[in-house]
């Protein structure tokens, strides 16, 4: 399998700027997908075509039938599979730098508007002393190393989210249709150029299905976090545009029916 540097230091940088519930999605990436399969799921795998023994001595028959039993590797899959969901938000991961810098040259053409006012007022002016806090806030802001999440962004994350949750399901669908939940230990073979039904035998079986079911599941829980997400950024937009009245706000709507 390939080197996972590339791709980790990728999503490190598109840890940064997602919510908490794509915190949680990122480190399940990493450990429960990226880590398990580099380094526990690829060592199941890596006799399945040596090992894949058939009753037969009809040469060729036993790469037909290997073929037919695995038409792909579920370590190539599990690869795939990951490279694909984690896609989107490289996408999303560029237009949060953009915005970034764009963030950042917004703050220096402030910075460099305020010098210039600065340079036409008086000093003792009032209006010179207001301008001058400005400026001295701007320049002890530190560097911005998140853009805040929303209008453009925020439709470029909600969608980036759906989009894996897309792929998500279809790949889950996939593993489904090409091998089920199971790793079934014998394997019956009619292909040509097999003279009549072969038994084959799958080697470690069961230690496969474990493997199968549990990286099913890991993919199920990524793609529940994915909705939990999604009602997380919509809960926060209703609570953002229907704020609860405060406590003063309260007094005086019940004003009126104390003194009824």
């Amino acid at each position: 399998m390939g080197d996972w540097n590339l791709l980790g230091s990728i999503l490190e940088e598109v840890h940064i700027h997602s919510t908490i519930v794509g915190k949680i999605w990122l480190t399940i990436l990493f450990i429960f997908r990226m880590l398990v399969l580099g380094v526990a799921a690829e060592d199941v795998w890596d006799d399945e075509q040596s090992e894949f023994i058939c009753n037969t001595e009809q040469p060729g028959c036993s790469n037909v039938c290997y073929d037919q039993a695995f038409p792909i590797s579920l370590i190539r899959y599990w690869v795939l599979q990951i490279i694909f969901v984690s896609s989107p938000s490289l996408v999303y991961m560029c237009h949060a730098l953009y915005r970034l810098r764009a963030l950042e040259k917004e703050r220096q053409k402030k910075k460099a508007q305020l010098r210039a006012q600065l340079e036409d007022l008086e000093p003792l002016h009032e209006e010179y002393r207001r301008v001058e806090r400005e400026l001295r806030k701007l320049e002890e802001q530190k560097k911005v190393n998140k853009a805040p999440l929303r209008g453009s962004l925020l439709r470029t994350y909600v969608l980036h989210i759906l989009t894996r949750s897309v792929v998500e399901v279809g790949f889950m669908i996939g593993q489904y249709l090409l091998y089920g939940f199971h790793m079934s230990p014998l394997y019956k073979c009619t292909r040509p150029p097999c003279p009549n039904t072969v038994d084959c035998f799958v080697s470690r079986p069961t230690e496969k299905t474990i493997f199968m079911v549990f990286m099913n599941s890991i993919a199920a829980v990524s793609l529940l976090l994915n909705v939990l997400e999604i009602a997380h950024l919509g809960g926060k937009r209703l609570r953002r545009q229907n704020p609860l009245p405060s406590e003063g706000t309260c007094t005086e709507l019940l004003r009126p029916q104390a003194q009824g």
